[in-house]
Order: structure tokens, then C-alpha cells, then sequence
């Protein structure tokens, strides 16, 4: 049966370059294997994937020699893409083939899932497609942000439905997606974000701003957490804060509301705050920072220029922005998660 994981993987190994390509695109071909430095497409030489069957294994398995982890092509679609599951995972390797996406038989077919539900969430997520060469890259290089690595919790669909008001009529309209997740990594609800058909910018809508599912408490994450993260509001607020540190794993809670009430992971012990420079943002930051404080955990509020991190990075560009961040960071985060010019 093709939807058997060993199936999936088998068929992904006889295109083991194109889906690094795809999936690992921070990576290079070197010989018969493909190297990247992690599988969350991090630009480096530790992991490597085999791209040809050979007597060590099969083509599409790979090993990360930094940690010791190992795993075959599904693997890499489900953490680049931040996929919850295996029918998350599977469906995303049959779009990749080609391949026709199975149905449940007519008696366990689902319900439809009830409108801003979780499992609505996780259905509208699954139905999008990776942002590579999407109208999705071009937003965020207009917003300063070119492709970064972690960034598989964003997801492109090119026709969501959008409702002006609920006795309006339902509109299509492309959208970037953001999926919501847990400590654990599950997906818990969506953010979309319409777009203009050309990518320049956000919808001339009225809200194209909107979330849905379970929100409380979870975030869109960029990057793996450990004991140091960089919380924020906006999806594009904390993409410009990773610009100056891309080695620092950040969430964006897509509220002030929501950032106030944000979970902290069991190995947390640095918690960096970038606000909002605004009455609400500097309320979040002020429970926040308390709540952190409560649990043991080190709050550094991090402020801008101007309204928040974007602002700054298209106003000033990177380097202004990297050097206000550097004076506010802790000495030893400096060489930990920022690059340093030479």
C-alpha cells in the first residue's frame, strides 16, 4: 500500500536530490550525499543525507553526525515542513510525488471540521504547500525577509477562503499560513495572513489578519527551543529579530494578549521579550516578564526603534538593527546566536 510509511519512504529515496532540494535547500550536493547542518535546513556540513542506494543503506537515509540522529526522507518533510504527524507528513510526500492522496472509505470519512476548530486548523495547514518559490517569499522580501532557515512553520495556499463578515460573501484569496504548536510540537491552530496577488504586499482587506483553533498559550515557533528563546507578537516582527540572531529559536504568540499568557518549556532558563512599542505591548512585557520571573527563568525585554523589529529592519537595515539588538542581548548570547560581520 503506498500510504505505508515504508512505501512513502522508498518511493522519496529514488528522488533523494530533488527532495533535499525541496526540503534541505540550505544544503549543497557533495559527491553521492547531500549536506546541510541540521534538519531543520540549517546551513552547515553535519547532517548528511545518501542520495544512491549503496551496501551502507538505502538512498534517502541520513545521519546527523553532530548528534547522532538518523532517518529516512519522512522524516525531513515533517520537521522543514512542522508537520504534526504521519498523515500530515504523508500527504505532503504524495504532493511531492505526485501521487494521488488517499481517501478514507465512505463510512469513516471525517465530518467536516466545525470553522476555526483545531481540526480545521490542522486540515487548512495540510492542504498548503511549502512557501518555495511561492508569492510567499516574495511578501517576505519586500517586509526585509529573505528565506531563512526554521521556517517550515510557514506553509503557502493559493486559494483560502476569506469572509469580509459573516453575512458576507466568501472570497478566495492567496494566503500564507502559520502554523500554531505546542511545546511538544503539535499542532494546535493557524494563522493566516492574505495576500496581495502579486505578493507586494498584504490583501486590501479589511482584516487580513486572522487566527484560528487553539491559541492559549501556543505559538508559531522558528527555529528549536532549548534554554534560550526570544519571544514576540507579530510572525514578521520575531523573522526580523532572527535576521540579526538566526541562531536563536523565537515564537511569535500573534497577540499581546496571547504573548502575556505564552507556556514556557522545562529547560527555559533565558526568556528574551521583544516588544511591541506600544501601551499593549509593554503590558505583555510586564506580566510576562513577571510570570517568567515566577518560574526562575531570566526576562530580558528587548525594545525597538520604532514600532517593533520590522519597522526597524526596512527602515534602518540590518546592521542598525543588529547593532541595537547586540547592546541589549546578554555578552554571552553575542557569540552564541549572532553572526558577527567580519
Amino acid at each position: 500500500m503506498s500510504g505505508k510509511p515504508h512505501d512513502l519512504a522508498r518511493r522519496l529515496g529514488r528522488h533523494a536530490e530533488a527532495v533535499c532540494r525541496r526540503y534541505l535547500s540550505a544544503g549543497h550536493r557533495e559527491g553521492r550525499y547531500w549536506l546541510v547542518g541540521d534538519i531543520l535546513n540549517t546551513p552547515g556540513r553535519s547532517l548528511f543525507v545518501r542520495l544512491y542506494d549503496s551496501p551502507k543503506g538505502p538512498a534517502g537515509k541520513w545521519t546527523d553526525a553532530a548528534t547522532g540522529e538518523h532517518g529516512d526522507l519522512l522524516d525531513v518533510i515533517r520537521h522543514s515542513c512542522g508537520l504534526a504527524g504521519f498523515k500530515d507528513t504523508a500527504d505532503e510526500a504524495r504532493s511531492f510525488l505526485s501521487l494521488p492522496h488517499e481517501e478514507p472509505a465512505p463510512k469513516h470519512r471525517a465530518p467536516p471540521a466545525s470553522s476555526g476548530s483545531r481540526e480545521a486548523a490542522r486540515r487548512l495547514f495540510a492542504m498548503s504547500r511549502p512557501i518555495t518559490g511561492t508569492i510567499v517569499e516574495t511578501y517576505l522580501r519586500n517586509r526585509g525577509i529573505p528565506a531563512l532557515p526554521g521556517t517550515g512553520t510557514l506553509r503557502f495556499h493559493p486559494r483560502c477562503y476569506y469572509r469580509p463578515d459573516e453575512h458576507g460573501p466568501t472570497e478566495t484569496r492567496p494566503a500564507m499560513i502559520a502554523a500554531v504548536t505546542d511545546l511538544d510540537g503539535h499542532l494546535t491552530g493557524a494563522h493566516r495572513t492574505w495576500l496581495a496577488l502579486d505578493g507586494c504586499g498584504k490583501a486590501p482587506v479589511g482584516t487580513p489578519r486572522r487566527a484560528m483553533g487553539d491559541l492559549l498559550g501556543h505559538a508559531v515557533r522558528f527555529g528549536v527551543a532549548d534554554d534560550v528563546l526570544a519571544a514576540g507578537e507579530g510572525i514578521e516582527t520575531m523573522l526580523s529579530l532572527r535576521m540579526a540572531l538566526p541562531r536563536l529559536a523565537a515564537v511569535a504568540a500573534l497577540s499581546s494578549a496571547l504573548l502575556a499568557a505564552l507556556l514556557f518549556g522545562p529547560n527555559l532558563r533565558r526568556l528574551y521579550i521583544a516588544r511591541d512599542a506600544d501601551p499593549a505591548g509593554d503590558t505583555a512585557r510586564d506580566i510576562l516578564v513577571e510570570r517568567a520571573m515566577a518560574a526562575g527563568i531570566e526576562a530580558i525585554p528587548l525594545s525597538p526603534i520604532l514600532g517593533d523589529f520590522n519597522d526597524d529592519l526596512r527602515r534602518f537595515g540590518l546592521d542598525t538593527l543588529r547593532a541595537a539588538l547586540r547592546v541589549q542581548i546578554a555578552p554571552d548570547d553575542v557569540t552564541r546566536f549572532m553572526e558577527i560581520s567580519p
